[in-house]
């Protein structure tokens, strides 16, 4: 059993999860900083509760759905929805360009192909692992996949 309230934590946490949170919350079409105030909130509350995980598998799910869920409420609120004064958005400078350009597709599909997707090929998840992973059935995760590489096929088409 792994325990979150242990020292060193926080160091295995960064290392082990960091980079797929942040990734996955891209596939939601989330900035950076959004990306990385989700992976602090995962962290935080992991440590404040103190949970206790079967196993490394179990702990690599918990985290990712905890991230499913909190780019989902995230998207969903006020904050996010609020307009900006151009003035103000001309002064942003310009969101880093991400590597990859294949995940910069994946980040344009609908948010629950692109979720799919990403688990299944980023992460390795099973199909019944998105299904779990995503809220949906076997059927629907692999309805998902299918969707998801058929849109991914035509716009590369479309391009070549």
């Amino acid at each position: 059993m792994t325990q979150w309230n242990s020292p060193g934590q926080a160091e295995r946490f960064v290392s082990t999860y960091a980079d797929p949170i942040l990734r996955l919350s891209l596939t939601y079409s989330l900035t950076r900083e959004d990306a990385q105030d989700i992976c602090q909130d995962i962290f935080l509350k992991l440590l404040e509760e103190g949970r206790e995980f079967q196993d490394l598998e179990h702990e690599k799910a918990f985290v990712l759905r905890a991230a499913i869920n909190r780019c989902k409420d995230l998207l969903k609120s006020a904050r996010r929805r609020r307009n900006v004064p151009m003035e103000e958005a001309e002064r942003l400078p310009a969101p880093p360009a991400e590597a990859g350009e294949l995940l910069e597709r994946i980040r344009a599909l609908p948010e629950h192909y692109g979720a799919a997707l990403y688990l299944f090929y980023y992460e390795g998840y099973s199909l019944d692992e998105v299904a779990r992973l995503c809220g949906c059935s076997p059927a629907a995760a692999r309805k998902r996949l299918s969707r998801s590489r058929k849109l991914l096929a035509k716009e590369l088409e479309v391009e070549a």
